[in-house]
């Protein structure tokens, strides 16, 4: 445009012309005066949309009135002098919100050929400006997990065909970013390496996988992507060094072992099972008893009990100075299970607050032999197995000396 409207009364457009103008998809705003000071003489219905501003609000007012202002009111003047080449301008609509347009400039002129009006069509580019810098964000961001993590990224297409291959860790893979661009992951690899989890990824399956190569650990999760109608559109693939995270888990898993075996002796050695005569076993119990102690005992003593062909099981509480109501109940479920195995179960030194609490629990004490200590212990196991064996057929009875112990089968004496 080499000259400017005269003025704000010129002739216009014809009326039909105007009528498709005012219903067109795009902005459209004719300004009369000079290009220093252009004054809006039509505002179509999308520039209302996009601006806020009615026609009756804007028609007679100037531009920097209205959506002009700044630096791009400069640049909007300069572009007024050049051919239709687009120009993005951010504007200010009247609720204080920002738009940006892209316009193009055309003048009107006369049947002598002069410019009498100015028409500014415009499109609202908000949405596409902000995809464009949303993806430039994420470009940015991608650009610094790259070249930063020691990690391989690759993206398939819904055909399998790789459109993006980078990643720190690719040299040392032996290869070179955007090596396997354009390559199918349906088709033959070119060097022994399992393409089954990007095949099955691309038919929507997640899929995570670990390899050790090149004397490293490799973690590889393989994630399917979907279109807008929810169909499969290929999938991306991210590998990690996962060599140390593994070494850890490695020492991590030793020493869980370590302490695993540790307490195994520590039980053991906290709940020894000791065949103190031919046929009489005895558990002596220290510290405080929970109820997976217990537990534990009950299998052991129980095993043993089996495995020596035990007659009795002295269960020595002596030691023990605290048990739960679980516990309680335990152990008298334990001497009714060595019962149930043909041998007969004893318990000895039971503390006055370890019988409180069996009071308490009301439990059914009757039938089990208690008694004082673990000497009174072995020796009621001693009378009873003599008893036993005299009253077995072919074995006199014999009362033991007033004073002297009894004797066990066997001959031995205490």
């Amino acid at each position: 445009m080499t000259s400017t409207a005269t003025s704000l009364g010129s002739p216009g457009l014809p009326a039909s012309y105007m009528s498709a103008v005012r219903s067109a998809p795009f902005a459209v705003i004719e300004c009369a005066g000079n290009l220093d000071d252009l004054v809006v003489v039509e505002w179509n219905g999308e520039a209302e949309r996009i601006f806020g501003y009615t026609a009756d609000e804007a028609v007679g007012r100037r531009l920097t009135d209205t959506i002009l202002s700044g630096p791009d009111a400069e640049a909007w003047r300069r572009s007024l002098g050049q051919a239709s080449a687009p120009l993005r301008c951010t504007h200010a609509r009247k609720d204080a919100g920002a738009v940006v347009c892209e316009w193009r400039h055309a003048p009107v002129v006369d049947d002598g050929g002069k410019p009498i009006r100015l028409l500014c069509f415009g499109q609202d580019v908000t949405e596409q400006v902000k995809a464009v810098e949303d993806l430039r964000e994420s470009d940015v961001i991608l650009r610094a997990i790259l070249g930063a993590v020691d990690t391989s990224v690759t993206r398939m297409d819904r055909d399998g065909v790789c459109t993006f291959h980078e990643g720190k860790m690719l040299p040392s893979l032996g290869l070179r970013p955007g090596q396997f661009v354009g390559r199918n992951v349906f088709d033959p690899p070119p060097e022994p390496m399992d393409m089954e989890p990007m095949r099955r990824a691309v038919r929507g399956e997640l899929v995570r996988s670990s390899v050790e190569a090149f004397g490293m650990a490799w973690e590889t999760w393989v994630i399917p992507l979907r279109d807008a109608r929810g169909e499969p559109d290929g999938a991306v693939s991210f590998t990690l060094d996962g060599t140390e995270a593994k070494r850890r888990e490695d020492e991590l898993k030793s020493r869980l072992e370590i302490i695993e075996r540790q307490q195994k002796v520590i039980r053991d050695l906290s709940t020894p099972i000791i065949e103190v005569w031919d046929g009489v076993l005895t558990l002596p119990m220290v510290g405080v008893v929970d109820s997976k102690r217990a537990a534990e005992v009950m299998d052991d003593l129980l095993a043993a009990v089996v495995d020596k062909r035990a007659r009795f099981a002295i269960l020595d509480l002596t030691g023990v100075e605290v048990v739960d109501t679980k516990t309680a109940s335990y152990l008298i479920d334990l001497v009714r299970a060595i019962r149930l195995l043909g041998a007969e179960g004893v318990i000895t030194g039971i503390r006055s607050n370890v019988a409180q609490t069996m009071v308490s629990l009301g439990l059914d004490l009757s039938g089990i032999a208690t008694v004082g200590n673990l000497r009174a212990g072995l020796k009621l196991c001693m009378q009873r197995a003599a008893a036993s064996g005299a009253a077995s057929p072919g074995a006199p009875a014999r009362a033991p000396a007033e004073g002297a112990a009894p004797r066990l089968p066997g001959g031995g004496s205490r």
